[in-house]
């Protein structure tokens, strides 16, 4: 042990920082949770499955939202070693997540379904992990099912990693098989962190929560020199300065140590409870003698899709601002602005990375916060060119400009499809329909195949996923990125009831398939608005052209109950009295939606589905 100031930090060369990367369901949390009971951090009367998943949304889904990370103690050759292991997401909406916990380590175990073999998602975090120059340990799960087919997976991930199919260690998460001889490769292969133990302290910032009781929870790895308690520290990208009243390490509950030197990750608490002052990605030094240069950040993340989060209830709108200042802590990718609806009243504009970001933060909010939240239909940000050249970007169909549009440009992303090479024709057919361009296909193995496509975004975000699935009879794996943006052809479709627009429905499509959604949404809302006392028609237009309509039948009242017989006359006086009464409630009856309508209008839009375009 190395000695700063009577105080002892493990040296750097003992340290091993690593991560594991894989697609979804390839055993990730399953295969930690071996590592915990392999090295004794947790003792088998407390041990549980998905161990370091924390939220019930997690333990619920089966899947991993937040990365996590622990230090694990363990020998190798009589030497003792401590590795530092981050749990990281799967999913394609939480591959921010990934990335930041790829900046805290020098190696990665790249797990793959010794069933399904590479996913997209395993090959977007495997490249991510090759950008940040680390060492890649290739690793086979699940070698115990029956439909394992471990030596062609091996030979698939040797060909795109470079290595030897023998190179590939071949373990099962569940029984714990091979995880021992796991462990040993990661010491022997992942290097070492580097770092000046003498220089100022410089601390990368990888992640933070918000604890109700200690305020914010800092967890950061340190490059430079040391970070010890009671000394003050200065965040160098906002300059603000706060005393340390705890620093410690997570093995795999917090535990407060006497400091964390060059290559430990551990965590720091300031008694702050201002979430926006502790941003992932700064770098944290001494506030006295401390470092002039801060470490390479992340790329700030950019929202995908936008969506309007309003509560239920009005007066919850203040309890919704502080949910989301919180959450926004434990979630460095979420954006969000205030805003108005005439329909829905006061609420939040968020961007979010994806549909199942959106899905989990609003359950987050509900669950975290006991609010009640209806959410508008997800829609993506488009840079539109009037024509007096003046540029717009919309995130909201209500902020669509009124005059002249001279271009539209809408956020186009690279598709990549892994599937079964049989399901080819279905996956060109689904992507030509959501006028996807082929980009490139390769095959990977005789059996497997991957499909690059360029598609806008917009034609991704709602249930693109779901269709893939569902004609792969669920063998297809999906993964986008960036692209840039392309001139297309959009028209914003208004919904209107009595001839007034509601902003809510209002939606941005691509002109073709604009008829197809007024259709839609106009039918939905002739079932879930409740007949009134007069005819209301339901109306879609593009500017002033009317593309659809729909009728809600008035409730009609028998005047002529009461007329048994006699002159025909009198029942047609009451029956004229009766339509002007109609004819002038028309005029000034207002529609009231109730919030039933817009829950279900705007949660199952399912329009468009799979509609051809030209």
């Amino acid at each position: 042990m190395t000695t700063y100031a009577d105080r002892t930090f493990t040296p750097p060369e003992r340290i091993r920082n690593f991560c594991i990367i894989a697609h979804i369901d390839h055993g990730k949390s399953t295969l930690a949770d071996r590592m915990l009971q392999l090295t004794g951090v947790v003792e088998e009367r407390a041990m549980r499955a998905q161990y370091l998943d924390r939220m019930d949304i997690e333990r619920e889904r089966g899947i991993t939202i937040k990365a996590q990370n622990v230090r694990l103690p363990w020998q190798l050759d009589g030497e003792d070693v401590v590795l530092h292991l981050i749990d990281t997401p799967g999913h394609v909406d939480f591959t921010y997540e990934v990335s930041r916990a790829l900046e805290a380590c020098e190696g990665a175990i790249l797990l793959v379904d010794a069933a399904q073999g590479i996913e997209a998602q395993t090959l977007a975090n495997l490249y991510l992990a090759l950008e940040k120059d680390l060492t890649i340990v290739p690793v086979l799960n699940k070698i115990d099912l029956p439909a394992a087919d471990p030596d062609r997976y091996a030979a698939e991930i040797a060909h795109i990693v470079g290595c030897d199919a023998s190179d590939v260690l071949r373990v099962s998460a569940k029984t714990g098989a091979g995880v021992r001889e796991l462990l040993d490769e990661v010491v022997r292969q992942v290097p070492a962190p580097v770092g000046d133990p003498n220089a100022p302290a410089r601390a990368m910032i990888f992640d933070s929560v918000y604890d109700t009781y200690r305020g914010v929870v800092t967890y950061i790895r340190v490059v430079d020199g040391k970070i010890t308690p009671r000394e003050r520290i200065k965040m160098m990208s906002t300059g603000a300065t706060h005393e340390l009243l705890e620093v410690g390490i997570v093995s795999p509950e917090p535990k407060p140590s006497d400091g964390l030197g060059v290559g430990e990750v551990g965590y720091l608490i300031t008694g702050v409870k201002d979430v926006r002052q502790s941003k992932v990605g700064d770098t944290v030094t001494s506030q006295r003698h401390g470092a002039t240069e801060p470490l390479t950040g992340y790329r700030e993340p950019r929202p995908m899709v936008y969506s309007g989060l309003y509560p239920v209830d009005g007066s919850q709108y203040p309890d919704l601002r502080e949910a989301l200042d919180k959450l926004q802590l434990n979630d460095a990718a979420l954006t969000y602005e205030p805003e108005t609806s005439a329909a829905l009243g006061f609420g939040f504009r968020c961007g979010f990375l994806g549909l199942l970001h959106l899905e989990i933060t609003r359950d987050r909010l509900e669950r975290e916060a006991g609010l009640d939240l209806i959410s508008t239909a997800p829609n993506v940000v488009y840079r539109v060119v009037r024509d007096d050249g003046v540029e717009q970007f919309v995130t909201n169909p209500s902020d669509w400009p009124t005059g002249r549009v001279a271009q539209i440009f809408e956020p186009v992303v690279k598709v990549t499809v892994l599937a079964p090479s049989e399901f080819v024709g279905t996956i060109m057919e689904l992507c030509q329909n959501r006028r996807g361009q082929l980009g490139g296909m390769d095959y990977l193995s005789e059996t497997r195949v991957e499909l690059r496509y360029t598609m806008p975004l917009a034609e991704i975000i709602f249930d693109f996923f779901d269709a893939l699935k569902s004609r792969t009879r669920g063998y297809a794996s999906l993964d986008y990125e960036e692209a840039g943006e392309q001139e297309s052809d959009l028209v914003k479709v208004d919904i209107m009831l009595q001839g007034e627009p509601v902003d809510a429905f209002s939606a941005i499509r691509h002109k073709d398939d604009a008829y197809s959604y007024g259709t839609a949404m106009a039918t939905k809302l002739r079932e879930l608005i409740p007949r009134q006392q007069f005819e209301v028609p339901i109306q879609a237009a593009i500017g002033s052209r009317i593309i659809a309509r729909e009728n809600i039948r008035a409730i009609r009242k028998d005047v002529l109950a009461k007329c048994y017989g006699g002159d025909i006359t009198r029942k047609r006086k009451l029956l004229e009295k009766q339509k002007e009464g109609k004819k002038r409630m028309k005029t000034i009856g207002r529609v009231e939606v109730p919030q039933e309508a817009f829950v279900a209008a705007l949660s199952t839009d399912s329009s468009s589905a799979d509609k051809p375009k030209k």
